[in-house]
């Protein structure tokens, strides 16, 4: 008889579980109780969102968008849905979700890296230097920080005293033979 108990416990835990991912709040931006949020749907969504991204950009939003319904503190569908607006030019709103994601995931460097593309896009210099500039400080050796800080630093007429070893670890490990030859060529 004890064992039906704990079983039906169980059972019980399982429904109401389950039935708060379903109940979760109709917005994204509404606030959610720790009840109504449901991770694992938001990680599922954000991962369809991110593989039809290229193909489909309406779908994958709208997958983004219901991932944060979901689960509103799920940074990478923050992340996410900022990249898509990168690519879209729709730099303010692709900023502001770079800036949940920052927040939401505070030892990864990929919102701060996309947030410094979009600086750089707005013409924010100084703001975009600073923002790559973060990505080193979570992550000192993260490439596409390096590369991105690098570049702007050379670009913008910069004096940084970092520039020659961030211009060596490009040439040594860039992300592609055009990077690596770029860095080569600055070294000199």
């Amino acid at each position: 008889m004890k064992n039906r108990a704990v079983v039906l416990l169980l059972l019980v835990a399982f429904a109401t579980t389950a039935w708060s991912c379903r109940s979760a709040a109709p917005s994204p931006y509404s606030t959610p109780s720790e009840h109504s949020r449901c991770t694992v749907e938001a990680e599922r969504l954000s991962k369809a969102g991110a593989e039809v991204a290229e193909k489909d950009p309406d779908e994958a939003e709208r997958l983004f968008r219901e991932s944060l319904t979901q689960d509103l503190f799920y940074g990478p569908a923050h992340n996410n849905l900022g990249v898509l607006y990168l690519k879209q030019q729709k730099l303010y709103e692709a900023a502001n979700e770079f800036e949940w994601a920052k927040k939401l995931m505070p030892g990864h460097p990929d919102p701060r890296v996309n947030l410094g593309i979009t600086l750089e896009m707005a013409g924010k210099v100084e703001d975009a230097l600073a923002s790559y500039r973060a990505a080193l400080e979570v992550y000192p050796d993260y490439l596409p920080a390096i590369e991105g800080v690098a570049s702007l630093t050379m670009r913008a007429g910069k004096k940084d005293e970092r520039l020659a070893g961030w211009l060596d670890a490009i040439a040594l490990r860039g992300e592609t033979q055009g990077w690596r030859e770029w860095a080569i060529t600055r070294r000199r």
